[in-house]
């Protein structure tokens, strides 16, 4: 029996005057996700290597996924964990930031065999989008399972 995947990832948010909360998802790359929207965005994470600490690789894997490096002395609120569809519990913290003018996403890639069986591989970005919403709209942008993570931060920042 495979062992359950286990990730870890930040949900980033911003508060602004205009729009209030909102909080910065990321758009798997590839061609599996290439027409999809609604429900297919995340938060940037990815799997917790076994002798690393989950709030660490949570920070590596945004960087490694966006380009933006949070410092480590930031203020972090603990989300808790999900279980996805696919069976992956993922933990999240959320930690309030911005994207500096003129960033350009920076992703890491991953390879496959595209097209299928054809023998050839192609290297993808593992995000191919990241952007701010406010957070109704990005309830329906996120992995379903994912919403809780944007109910537990609003709870969080009630606090």
């Amino acid at each position: 029996m495979a062992a359950a995947r286990v990730s870890a990832g930040l949900l980033m948010f911003r508060r602004l005057a205009s729009s209030g909360l909102e909080v910065y998802l990321a758009h798997p790359g590839g061609p599996f996700f290439k027409n999809k929207d609604d429900g297919a965005w995340t938060i940037p994470k990815g799997e917790i290597p076994e002798a690393e600490e989950p709030l660490a690789c949570a920070l590596r894997e945004f960087e490694e996924e966006t380009g933006l490096r949070i410092r480590e002395a930031s203020k972090f609120h603990d989300l808790g964990s999900i279980r996805q569809k696919s069976g992956k519990t993922v933990y999240a913290w959320a930690v309030e930031g911005d994207c500096p003018a003129g960033h350009r996403l920076k992703s890491n890639t991953f390879k496959i065999e595209w097209p299928p069986r054809s023998g050839k591989f192609q290297d993808f970005p593992e995000i191919d989008r990241a952007e701010f919403f406010p957070v109704d709209l990005a309830r329906q942008k996120i992995n379903p399972a994912q919403i809780a993570f944007i109910d537990r931060l609003l709870v969080a920042l009630a606090d």
